[in-house]
């Protein structure tokens, strides 16, 4: 069966302790991430930890799930409960604008028009918002750390996910490149001031630049792959593809070390459904669970049954999260 060939134990490491700082939901388009991620936050906030629920999904739907009016800043919602969606087309206008600002000042004025030339054109190019969406991501972590106990992130679809969390090495990579050229230029800059006599050198401000996005970048990686600090947790259904998109995505942050929490089967069949169409869909989704429980053998598992009804607003939000709690999933 493809579904065998493509899985089993990855040997991805999961969270070793309860409670972690950072929650991480993501899963395949349409799976329910939203619905559970803002579930996961209501049974922290239930539970007296100061939560903040953070989408960053372009197609925000946390605000329209709980009926509230959810913006850029965080709003709360309930007692304990505070919800942000960070825009990334913002945020994206934001980081290429504090860019521009931090080399306004360095660049030689007659080269300034084709620094910004170049400048807008990086904020066009593949990449450019889902580093601007890190840069916000970051921030939300280091800045939050202090005023919340936990921290949800409502993620976009898993190949953006995972192309988001792989960043700070990424990232990391390319600064710690620059520095290395920006020595070898500092090393030319001060033999030349040698030989002019000039004995003070200037402060090299792009340096300093560098080195506090080198300290983001460290501090972030080093908490997305602490297990006691961060879990990513997959939501899917028993269906064919949202299974084999869960076990690659777990592979891969297996590759860059980010600890897995467990996995939430959402849309299950409730048993009291009945009828022939029903019983026929439950012998397929019978076979899905097994192969489920198989692959993710060693990842907590609970499972959420598919609702008569659309869940709408904190209350029906609130029955999801009760259930969570009651299997004790995750961090709860």
């Amino acid at each position: 069966m493809l579904l065998s060939r493509l899985g089993g134990k990855t040997g991805r490491r999961q969270a070793e302790h309860r409670g972690e700082k950072i929650a991480f939901f993501g899963g395949k388009g349409g799976v329910g991430k939203t619905t559970c991620s803002a579930a996961y936050a209501v049974a922290l906030a239930s539970q007296g930890y100061r939560t903040l629920l953070v989408s960053t999904d372009p197609a925000h739907s946390v605000g329209d799930l709980l009926e509230v009016k959810a913006e850029a800043d965080p709003v709360q919602v309930r007692e304990q409960l505070w919800v942000r969606e960070i825009d990334p087309e913002k945020a994206s206008r934001r980081y290429i604008g504090e860019v521009k600002g931090n080399l306004k000042g360095l660049a030689d004025p007659g080269l300034w028009k084709e620094v910004e030339r170049q400048m807008d054109f990086a904020a066009a190019s593949p990449g450019a918002d889902e580093a601007a969406l890190f840069d916000e991501m970051v921030s939300v972590i280091l800045s939050a750390e202090s005023q919340f106990d936990r921290i949800v992130f409502d993620t976009a679809p898993t190949g953006h996910t995972l192309r988001l969390l792989s960043l700070p090495e990424l990232m990391g990579v390319w600064v710690e490149g620059m520095l290395a050229r920006r020595k070898k230029t500092r090393e030319l800059h001060r033999m030349l001031h040698n030989v002019a006599g000039v004995s003070e050198e200037p402060k090299d401000q792009v340096q300093e630049l560098l080195e506090r996005r080198k300290n983001r970048f460290a501090s972030a990686r080093e908490r997305l792959l602490n297990p006691e600090v961060t879990s990513f947790y997959f939501v899917l259904n028993p269906e064919r593809l949202s299974i084999l998109e869960s076990a690659k995505a777990m592979a891969l942050l297996e590759k860059y070390e980010v600890p897995v929490g467990g996995v939430i089967v959402n849309r299950v069949l409730p048993r009291e459904a009945d009828g022939d169409f029903l019983a026929r869909r439950r012998q397929g989704e019978k076979i899905y669970l097994e192969e489920i429980a198989r692959r993710f053998a060693d990842l907590p598992r609970t499972q959420i049954p598919l609702q008569p009804e659309d869940i709408r607003g904190l209350p029906g939000v609130k029955a999801i999260a009760d259930r969570l709690v009651r299997n004790r999933f995750g961090g709860l």
